[in-house]
């Protein structure tokens, strides 16, 4: 069982509670006639979110084992259920980049959100502690707590402020990651009837038989492969991006898609590590399907919310591929494209919320010489295409290359099939950076368009700050990983087959 290092000051319980608080008062106290009001409120509980994440960087210890800043508390002894949490190197990057797309959010849609301004920011602050929850628990039944509670603030944010299909997007999001969860409900409650814990640790070292990890397998990807999401069961998320706000899909994309890639890499590997291995070329084959098939999708769309979206379900494939190739490098680079994409994705949905708060229209036709009337905003633009394609010196670059450099040692096959995927990314990207911001000036729509302003500005700078520094130097990043990707791969190495 993995080592556990107790905090003396409950860092956790405030990354989670602190957002949940701001946004409870909020609501409770914003009105639409007091939207600056409730801006700031709402301004100071995202930071104040963001703050009390930055000892985790500061006091984590790269080389020590095992969770650290633990918390356990009885939370319901009848079960034995505990209020257990903590972070290690695989999930302490996630707390933080949480706490730091939601600040984003926040800032991004200061002036763009005009009616029910408190319900909106209020379901992005409880929204962003309740993700944490996800990263930060390892009790089994608190994680499906917190893994479930995601979906009632998006569910909220999609159907009440998206667009004209908003309701069907928001019904089809819920219905397909409600009933994908509920067998892995019933995957953790026999796992507490075998132990008699709902602790995960307690989990790993249960002499579970081959056909029963199969099915407990089985019952955990259709939660998990929902939510990266898969093939064959990614279709709720280009109409969930295309009908949600700015707000929305930039946590979507950059958040809510980590919670299924992490719940394979906390849950289904160390608990199930003779199913995974015996099922490790089916999620490949999967995995390989997503990168080739959906950027083949990417190329023909004509709205640039869903090219993006298709977009990122072929880089989600690149998550799944690493960790089950069950080399350190892949699942490094795996969790160093779960951080890229956070920040890339994110970027890349909130340059088309620039241009659509400005225009009202997300299709591709309708744009052409942006560069011309928006030189600054190109920048960005062409910079978080740039590394959408994977770039060298970009973070979308990192993650994309460690997987396929570790791909050459399983079968070389999968690494050229995962090269011509980042020749596809760079195909449908180009095309449609080419189409919307060079050439001559479409039409006086554009012509008439206004450049970033200083808070656009500011947020696309901090993105593009965090991509170049990922790109430059990804140590940063995967020195803290390192210990516990190699304890897993340990634990995972001691499988039967």
């Amino acid at each position: 069982m993995p080592t556990l290092s107790y905090s003396t000051f409950p860092i956790l319980s405030l990354a989670i509670w602190c957002p949940v608080f701001f946004g409870l008062l909020v609501l409770a106290t914003g009105k639409d006639e007091r939207a600056f009001f409730v801006r700031c409120l709402s301004l100071l509980g995202a930071v104040a979110g963001f703050a009390v994440t930055l000892p985790l960087v500061w006091q984590f210890d790269r080389h020590a084992h095992g969770m650290q800043f633990v918390e356990k508390h009885s939370w319901i002894s009848l079960f034995h259920v505990e209020y257990a949490l903590g972070v290690d190197g695989i999930s302490v990057w996630l707390v933080v980049l949480t706490a730091l797309m939601t600040l984003v959010t926040v800032v991004s849609s200061w002036s763009v959100i005009q009616k029910q301004v408190a319900q909106y920011m209020g379901a992005f602050l409880i929204l962003s502690g309740l993700m944490i929850g996800v990263f930060a628990t390892f009790d089994g039944l608190l994680f499906y707590v917190f893994f479930e509670a995601t979906l009632i603030p998006m569910f909220v944010i999609i159907g009440i402020w998206g667009g004209e299909r908003r309701v069907y997007a928001a019904f089809k999001f819920f219905l397909y990651t409600f009933f994908g969860s509920l067998p892995m409900l019933i995957a953790i409650v026999y796992l507490y009837l075998q132990t008699g814990s709902f602790n995960i640790f307690t989990w790993y070292m249960a002499p579970l038989a081959l056909n029963v990890q199969i099915w407990l397998f089985i019952a955990m990807l259709t939660a998990f492969a929902v939510k990266v999401p898969m093939w064959p069961v990614h279709t709720w998320l280009p109409d969930a991006h295309v009908e949600a706000p700015t707000g929305g899909s930039v946590i979507l994309a950059a958040i809510m898609l980590k919670l299924g890639a992490y719940g394979f890499v906390r849950f289904t590997l160390p608990i199930l590590p003779d199913a995974s291995r015996y099922m490790e070329w089916f999620m490949i084959v999967l995995s390989l399907i997503a990168v080739i098939y959906i950027g083949l999708v990417a190329l023909v769309q004509k709205d640039m919310k869903k090219l993006i979206a298709y977009s990122s379900i072929a880089h989600m494939g690149f998550v799944t591929l690493g960790f089950f190739l069950f080399e350190n490098i892949t699942v490094d680079g795996a969790l160093v494209q779960m951080i890229s994409h956070g920040f890339v994705s994110a970027a890349m949905f909130l340059c088309v919320g620039v241009l659509y708060d400005r225009m009202h229209t997300r299709q591709i036709a309708d744009y052409g010489g942006v560069v011309h009337v928006m030189p600054r905003f190109a920048a960005f633009f062409v910079l978080f295409a740039f590394a959408n394609c994977g770039l060298p010196g970009t973070s979308g670059f990192v993650g994309e290359v460690m997987v396929i450099l570790g791909a050459v040692r399983v079968q070389v096959w999968i690494a050229v099939i995962g090269a011509l995927a980042l020749i596809l990314g760079a195909s449908y990207t180009l095309w449609m950076i080419k189409r919307v911001l060079f050439g001559p000036v479409a039409n006086e729509e554009v012509a008439s368009l206004k450049d970033i302003g200083v808070r656009e500005f500011l947020i696309l700078a901090v993105m593009a700050g965090f991509v170049l520094s990922i790109g430059i130097y990804p140590a940063w990043i995967t020195d803290v990983m390192q210990v516990s990707v190699a304890d897993l791969l340990v634990h995972v190495a001691q499988s039967k087959l």
